[in-house]
C-alpha cells in the first residue's frame, strides 16, 4: 500500500433520472502504483469518464457518489470540502479532459492561460511563472515562442499537447486523461502517446488513461481495465489481457478491431445492447449478450476474482478455472 498513490474502494456513482437513479459506476475498486500507467477501456456509455470524474471529484448534478472511497496519498477525496480539494488539484492531481484541445480559452494566449493556472495555485513571481511555462511547453515539444500564440494559431495536436503541458505545470503525482487522442489522426495519436510515455518515465507521475480504442494504449499501459455497464469486468497486465482475454466481453472487444499482424480474419461485433442502468438484470450484467451464459449467470451477480495478477468478473471463467 505504501507504493500506491491511489486506492479506489467500492466506488459507486449514480445519476438522477425521471425513472429513478441510474448506477453509472457500480462498486469499482483498484490500486494505482506510483508512476504506473493504467488504461481503462470499454464501449461508449460504460462509465469510464464518470469514473474519472468521481476520482477527481468533478461530478456535478445529476451525478453523485453514492458509496465507496477514493484515497489519494492517504487522503479520502470523498470527504474533502471544495476548498480542501482545491489544494490538491493541479498540484497533486490534474485532469486532461476529453476533446481537451477545444478547452483552451480562444481569447487568451497560451502563455496567459498557463499563467492563470499558476496564479490560482501558487504564489510564484511573474518571472518564475514565465520560466515554468516555457519549461512545460518544451516538455511537449512546443517552442516557447507559442506562449504568445492564441489557440486558433495552433494545430489540433499542438493544442492537445498544450493542455498536457498545463496538466504538468505543478508536477502532479497523478495525471488523469479522458480520451485525449479521440480527435487526433493516427500519426498525431502515436506522437502524443510517445510523449506522454517519455514524460511519465522522466517525471515519475502515474497515469489513468481512458479510451474506447484499445489499440491506442496497447503498447504504453502497464495494466488494462475493461469496463462494462459501470463495472470492471477484467483487470490485469496489458499484454496478458491483450494476448489472453478471459472475460467474454473482453474477447468480443479484441475481435472487433483489426490486427496488423497474422492472418486476415473477419471482424465481429458483440450482439445485443448494454443493459439499463436504472433497472439492471439480476445476475451478470453481460449475461443477455453472452454466448456462455447459463442459469447461474442470469441469477447471481459475479464478483471480481483474482487469478494471479489477473482479475475477472465471470462465472464462466470461474467454472473453467475450477475444472
Amino acid at each position: 500500500m505504501s507504493d500506491d498513490v491511489l486506492q479506489v474502494r467500492d466506488l459507486k456513482v449514480e445519476y438522477a433520472t425521471p425513472n429513478g437513479p441510474a448506477q453509472a459506476v457500480g462498486g469499482v475498486s483498484f490500486n494505482l502504483g506510483k508512476g504506473e500507467f493504467l488504461a481503462i477501456v470499454g464501449e461508449s456509455g460504460c462509465g469510464k469518464s464518470t469514473l474519472l470524474f468521481a476520482i477527481a471529484q468533478l461530478l456535478t448534478y445529476p451525478g453523485s457518489i453514492s458509496g465507496g472511497s477514493v484515497h489519494f496519498a492517504g487522503v479520502d477525496f470523498t470527504t474533502l470540502t471544495p476548498e480542501a480539494l482545491r489544494l490538491h488539484r493541479w498540484r497533486d492531481i490534474s485532469v486532461v479532459m476529453q476533446s481537451a484541445m477545444n478547452a483552451l480559452n480562444p481569447t487568451l494566449t497560451v502563455g496567459a492561460q498557463l499563467a492563470d493556472a499558476c496564479k490560482a495555485h501558487t504564489d510564484w513571481s511573474d518571472e518564475r511563472i514565465a520560466q515554468r511555462s516555457a519549461e512545460v511547453l518544451a516538455m511537449v515539444a512546443i517552442d516557447e515562442a507559442h506562449l504568445k500564440s492564441f489557440p486558433f494559431q495552433l494545430s489540433g495536436g499542438m493544442r492537445q499537447r498544450a493542455m498536457i503541458a498545463m496538466a504538468l505545470l505543478l508536477e502532479p503525482q497523478l495525471v488523469i486523461m479522458d480520451e485525449p487522442t479521440s480527435a487526433l489522426d493516427v500519426v498525431a495519436q502515436r506522437s502524443l502517446m510517445r510523449q506522454v510515455e517519455t514524460l511519465r518515465h522522466r517525471l515519475g507521475f502515474a497515469v489513468i488513461f481512458v479510451t474506447h480504442d484499445m489499440s491506442v494504449v496497447s503498447h504504453y499501459s502497464d495494466r488494462l481495465a475493461v469496463m462494462y455497464a459501470g463495472e470492471v469486468v477484467e483487470l490485469g497486465p496489458t499484454r496478458e489481457v491483450f494476448d489472453h482475454p478471459e472475460h467474454p466481453y473482453s474477447q468480443g472487444l479484441m475481435e472487433a478491431f483489426p490486427s496488423l499482424l497474422g492472418d486476415q480474419r473477419e471482424l465481429t461485433g458483440i450482439a445485443g445492447t448494454p443493459p439499463s442502468l436504472v433497472n439492471p438484470p439480476e445476475g451478470c450484467l453481460f449475461a443477455p449478450r453472452c454466448a456462455h451464459a447459463n442459469d447461474e449467470c442470469r441469477r447471481v451477480r459475479p464478483e471480481l476474482v483474482a487469478y494471479g495478477d489477473h482479475q475477472v468478473r465471470c462465472h464462466w471463467v470461474a467454472r473453467n478455472k475450477a475444472s
